[in-house]
């Protein structure tokens, strides 16, 4: 019966040349192979990002008087909703902590360099994306902490020198965070980022199976390689990672189910201790932590603005470190790599604790 099909549908499509193509291919193995799966556990993620975000949007509902009793719905009267729910927001964290500790590793191994430029930068704008996805989707129960968090993050970009304010009033659709601001970001969360995300997720897909999976730098052209066949072996030890990621999810689902809250209203007092998402904490703390003032210049808007070199610099690094193009290590990159980890974890860390 599976040799009828296969036959049914090789004979129209030629799918045996992929079969070919995939046992051909090959895994590199060193010391820091571990570090691959972890594309592998992001993609994996977003796909369960996607399902349950569906299954979700068959009972959500957007507006600032139906957004909060749509979720309410779903966990209280929707046969394993709060589940759904839970594992959405789970997933969508766990999915930006991979997508993180994949960049680093490929930071430090050094695998953006000639000629995966782009594999490099399709990954970073993907990083940045889903960012934006979680921040998107953090407004969208209306809830009391989404509904502040939302205003203070929106703020920020009043900082941004010459377009801080039209920024600010395209993202909330007016002046302040309203039912406009929520059914922007809803638009943005299921209708704009999707495809946008989808697209260059298949880009850099393509990029790696184009180019293989990239050697760290010490491990290139040194001597006979050792490989591993990707069809079957590493594709079955990924499924396996695949499996232990989907059962910490399901603990955490279970476990630390994610909260509701009590409804926003617009006209109460912010709550104290209103944070944005951990990915977000260390700019939140840095900024909060700047003076009014520095050489003339207003404290936040100066930090804006040095995160957006940071972020710009994230884009072009392939081009700035032209030594691992010629096999060569600059160590000052290294510094520079523990120096960004370190500050993100200090004052994410800082931004949890300080109220």
């Amino acid at each position: 019966m599976i040799a009828r099909l296969f036959n049914w549908i090789n004979s129209r499509y030629k799918i045996e040349k992929l079969l070919y193509f995939s046992r051909e291919k090959s895994v590199p193995l060193h010391r820091g192979t571990m570090w691959y799966y972890f594309g592998g556990i992001t993609l994996f993620l977003f796909g369960v990002q996607v399902i349950t975000g569906l299954v979700l949007l068959f009972y959500y509902r957007v507006g600032s008087d139906a957004s909060f009793e749509s979720v309410k719905f779903i966990i209280t009267q929707v046969k394993f909703g709060w589940l759904l729910r839970s594992m959405h927001s789970w997933s969508a964290n766990l999915m930006v902590l991979a997508a993180i500790i994949h960049m680093m590793s490929v930071f430090f191994h050094r695998s953006y360099r000639k000629p995966r430029e782009m594999t490099w930068v399709t990954g970073v704008t993907m990083l940045f994306l889903l960012m934006v996805f979680g921040f998107s989707g953090y407004l969208l129960p209306w809830n009391e902490l989404a509904f502040f968090a939302t205003k203070v993050g929106t703020d920020s970009a009043r900082a941004i020198p010459l377009i801080g304010d039209f920024l600010l009033k395209l993202m909330r659709g007016g002046s302040d965070v309203t039912g406009a601001t929520l059914s922007r970001f809803f638009g943005l969360h299921v209708s704009v980022l999707p495809p946008i995300f989808t697209g260059l997720l298949a880009l850099h897909l393509f990029f790696v199976q184009v180019q293989g999976m990239s050697e760290p730098l010490e491990s290139a052209g040194h001597g006979r390689k050792r490989t591993m066949p990707f069809l079957p072996d590493f594709l079955l030890r990924d499924l396996m990672v695949w499996l232990v990621t989907f059962d910490i999810l399901l603990l955490l689902s279970v476990f630390f189910p994610w909260e509701l809250g009590v409804k926003a209203d617009p006209f109460s007092p912010a709550p104290a201790g209103i944070k944005p998402e951990w990915y977000f904490l260390f700019v939140f703390q840095s900024l909060k932590m700047l003076p009014a003032h520095i050489w003339g210049i207003e404290g936040e808007v100066l930090g804006v603005m040095v995160m957006g070199v940071g972020a710009g610099v994230l884009f072009i690094l392939p081009w700035l470190d032209r030594a691992s193009s010629q096999g060569l290590r600059n160590r000052l990159f290294d510094v520079i790599g523990v120096f960004g980890l370190l500050y993100f974890a200090t004052f994410t860390i800082l931004g949890y604790l300080i109220d």
